[in-house]
């Protein structure tokens, strides 16, 4: 294992960090409610963590049993000492009360008396935004709980659009960020080069599974990666950046215990033998005319399209036959989702796109058809909730 100073937090932590988003029936209510099965899970994973050298637990509220899990497995089942490791939990409350309700609700449920790390949990729009660092808000009522020592360092994760992420770092409330940036998303490099500037902590959230499922790479992604696997390599792309301190890790879903050795050790930069990798990856958009246009001077286009992410998708099945998690994250899009938005590429939206903003040579619309007529998969309707009409006027007309 490798340990990164985490910015001005001084702490050191190890590269990989243990993630609690994906043990099973994690997201089943009531939150508060564990089985013996789980604790011992996550009590199992633990322990294969800290054995490889992990000394940083992440999880948050909206992760529903995963606090409470940790919790248990934690001081219960191992009676592990609270200094032996550092602990990051996140939370969303739109008040200052509330915030201190819920960060009140996450000591009891970890089973500790404070916390090494707090993140506002997605400031992924200008609302958000302005709901969390607004004037007597939430991240103003943690910067209070971090000046009574139940917090140590406070900082935010985010899903948001490159703009609204600078915007964050420049207000210099927090200490450290978790953001997405991976070889198969580079768009936040500039969020990550201001928070080097600013000494901040840098944590990269689902490096493995957002990061394109590379814990189940398609045959030609794991042959262009070899010898590494994709995971291996894009943790050491990550790890090349010197402002990268640390990547989450979801042992039970992604299944990568085993791979994680192979990781080290990491180079800054990149090794010559890794930047080969790279550059190989890097040409496989000459497979398509169109694949480096990226689309990010339309974001947040009048249409409601997400633009840069469709074409992101199409990249990667066109270029890296990625097809499944390109239709994976493609249907999980929702208009005016928080975590998630965009709407898909339907023709009245296409009608509405702004063009002014697109190369005359890039046929955009041609290109998000073809990936709506690839990657979208239509929604099963749920029989369950079907009602029935008994009340027919005129039987002869069914």
């Amino acid at each position: 294992m490798e340990y990164r100073r985490f910015g001005k937090t001084n702490k050191k932590l190890s590269v990989i960090t243990l993630g609690g988003m994906r043990f099973k029936n994690v997201w089943n209510e009531p939150r508060q409610e564990i089985s013996s099965e789980m604790v011992d899970e996550v009590a199992q994973v633990i322990q294969q963590a800290f054995a490889l050298g992990i000394n940083h637990i992440e999880t948050a509220y909206g992760y529903i049993k995963s606090e409470h899990a940790y919790g248990l497995a934690l001081n219960d089942a191992l009676n592990i000492p609270r200094e032996s490791y550092y602990l990051m939990t996140k939370g969303d409350a739109k008040t200052a009360s509330s915030m201190r309700e819920m960060v009140d609700a996450q000591l009891k449920a970890l089973k500790t008396d404070y916390l090494d790390f707090y993140g506002y949990h997605g400031i992924n729009n200008k609302e958000w935004f302005n709901i969390a660092t607004g004037t007597n808000g939430p991240v103003e009522e943690l910067l209070k709980m971090k000046e009574e020592g139940i917090i140590k360092h406070v900082g935010f994760s985010t899903h948001a659009s490159l703009d609204v992420i600078l915007d964050t770092l420049q207000t210099d409330l927090f200490e450290f960020m978790n953001l997405h940036y991976y070889y198969f998303f580079q768009r936040n490099k500039g969020a990550v080069d201001l928070a080097q500037q600013k000494d901040m902590g840098v944590f990269i959230i689902s490096p493995n599974d957002k990061g394109g499922r590379l814990y189940a790479p398609p045959k030609k992604l794991a042959k262009l990666t070899a010898p590494l696997s994709a995971l291996q390599f894009n943790a050491r792309f990550c790890l090349s950046h010197p402002a990268i301190h640390t990547l989450t890790f979801g042992f039970p879903a992604d299944g990568v215990e085993e791979q994680i050795k192979g990781i080290f050790p990491t180079q800054i930069p990149l090794a010559p033998e890794d930047a080969a990798i790279k550059y190989t990856l890097d040409r496989q958009s000459l497979h398509d005319p169109y694949a480096d246009f990226d689309g990010y001077g339309m974001e947040n286009d009048p249409s409601g399209i997400n633009i840069p992410e469709i074409l992101r998708f199409r990249k990667m099945w066109k270029c890296y036959d990625m097809l499944d998690f390109a239709k994976y994250r493609y249907n999980g899009m929702v208009e005016g989702d928080r975590w998630t938005p965009g709407a898909f590429p339907t023709e009245d939206r296409l009608q509405q796109i702004d063009m002014s903003r697109c190369p005359e040579n890039v046929p955009l619309k041609e290109m998000l058809r073809e990936a709506h007529a690839v990657l979208y998969k239509p929604k099963k309707p749920d029989l369950s909730k079907l009602v029935l009409d008994t009340s027919v006027k005129n039987p002869d007309k069914t």
